[in-house]
């Protein structure tokens, strides 16, 4: 097995686009994301599980953070690849960097408790890569063999 990389999938991409053959290339993306599918319920599984002293809301914190995870397949341009997030833009406007605070990425998370002027300090609850590093070994592998074998159609 040959591992690919970002710089294979961009290399690939470009000889796509060369080719002319849309059905190739729609074929391609098809498959990309067809093997990174199934991560985004898992992920959003996870989202929906995150201990919280409220039950789950789909109009609540967890619920919004679920909505904004996605999926997106690039072909072109130098960010070509496969990429899960909980898109911070989808969020409300005060809201957007509230799924870092929540897995730990951003290092402290204050608010004000509702209807009061005191703050306290909220603890990380990482959701996100304790989901997708399991996942994502067995998903690379499939990846790998999707773009080992547009590779032997493009040759």
């Amino acid at each position: 097995m040959t591992v690919r990389t970002g710089r294979d999938l961009k290399r690939i991409s470009k000889e796509l686009r060369g080719m002319d053959n849309r059905e190739v290339r729609k074929r391609f993306s098809r498959e990309l994301r067809a093997t990174a599918a199934p991560i985004v319920p898992a992920v959003r599984k996870a989202i929906r599980n995150i201990p919280s002293k409220r039950g789950y809301s789909p109009e609540g914190l967890r619920g919004r953070m679920a909505r904004a995870t996605r999926l997106e397949v690039r072909t072109v341009g130098k960010d070509a690849g496969v990429r899960i997030r909980v898109d911070g833009r989808k969020m409300p406007s005060k809201q957007r960097a509230l799924q870092s605070y929540m897995e730990g990425v951003k290092p402290r998370w204050r608010h004000p408790v509702f209807g009061t002027d005191v703050w306290v300090q909220q603890p990380a609850k990482p959701y996100f890569f304790r989901t997708v590093e399991p996942l994502g070994v067995r998903t690379q592998v499939r990846l790998i063999k999707v773009i080992d074998q547009v590779a032997k159609d493009i040759s």
